[in-house]
């Protein structure tokens, strides 16, 4: 086991997989042992079967945690060996039921003295290992069942991607780019407005002249990202959080996340107490954003934008 020691955790699934090729193996020669007619791969269909009178596929696959058309393949395997009988369902034609034959039932009664063996083989492995196998499988199939391996991993790279990223106040030289990503995700969904043309062609006037401030997200040196705080003149809100934009390049990377935290914290350092944005539903991922930072839907201001359908606040007293 010297190349796992080596490659360490990331090789879990090949790892398992030899355990379960080799586990497989044995249970192969124990059928052909105990003179019992069956494939492994059979057993979870024929174990279930044996504790009912008779099931549909459906219910066969939704308890094995397999596909419909593998057990489907399996059902058909068992036919084929006379272990099972199927039929359709009186009630429902379009179901396949199945039961086991009186083949299978004699297997049910001949199979027996290998469970009670086996039983004792895998109760003596436990004895005598630190860790509990069983009790491990279920521990991982619970966190599993919360959150999958994939999803796990796509929040670790989206964690490492972001420590690259470096959040900065605008300065002049970031003009270009502050007005390029949000001329990019304006365009591919909406029209420009004239309130858009007025912040990107003169953010110095539009917002930092008039006490608002422009973060810049910036990926290996490079501007990917851009959001403003801007001042309102509101007896409810201090500031707008507007034309957040993160280039389609460096999506998925949390950028959004880290801008709008950045520019909550400094909202706060200004002093402000509440911040309000308007959006359109139709930028699904970004109100999703907008909601895990803690934004809820509001009504009853004016707008100076046509496209904006939802506006939004948030408390940061």
């Amino acid at each position: 086991m010297n190349f796992f020691n080596e490659v360490g955790k990331k090789g879990i699934g090949t790892r398992l997989r030899l355990l379960t090729e080799k586990i497989t193996e044995d249970a192969a020669h124990l059928y052909k042992l105990y003179k019992v007619d069956l494939e492994p791969k059979w057993w979870p269909v024929f174990y279930l079967l044996s504790t009912r009178d008779e099931m549909a596929i459906t219910e066969i696959a939704r308890e094995i945690g397999h596909s419909h058309p593998s057990i489907s393949k399996i059902i058909r395997e068992m036919s084929a060996k006379e272990l099972v009988i199927e039929k359709k369902d009186k009630t429902d034609g379009r179901r396949n039921i199945v039961s086991l034959s009186k083949k299978g039932k004699q297997l049910v009664e001949k199979i027996q003295d290998q469970y009670r063996d086996v039983d004792k083989a895998i109760e003596e492995i436990l004895s005598k290992t630190r860790n509990n196998l069983w009790k491990a499988i279920e521990e991982w199939e619970f966190m599993l069942e919360q959150k999958t391996l994939l999803r796990r991993v796509m929040e670790q790279k989206k964690i490492r991607e972001g420590s690259d990223v470096e959040i900065v106040e605008y300065t002049p030289k970031y003009r270009k780019a502050f007005k390029e990503l949000n001329e990019e995700w304006i365009y591919a969904y909406f029209d420009m407005e004239e309130a858009d043309r007025k912040a990107l062609d003169n953010p110095k006037g539009y917002i930092l002249d008039k006490g608002g401030c422009i973060l810049v997200a910036l990926l290996n040196g490079k501007p990917v990202g851009v959001c403003a705080l801007k001042k309102m003149e509101d007896p409810e809100y201090d500031y707008e959080l507007a034309k957040m934009a993160v280039s389609s390049e460096a999506r998925g990377k949390g950028i959004g996340w880290l801008l709008g935290k950045a520019a909550i914290a400094k909202a706060k350092d200004l002093g402000a107490k509440r911040i309000y944005l308007e959006s359109n539903t139709r930028l699904e991922a970004a109100i999703n954003l907008y909601h895990k930072m803690g934004f809820q839907k509001v009504v009853g201001h004016a707008t100076p934008y046509e496209r904006c359908n939802i506006q939004m606040g948030l408390s940061i007293s």
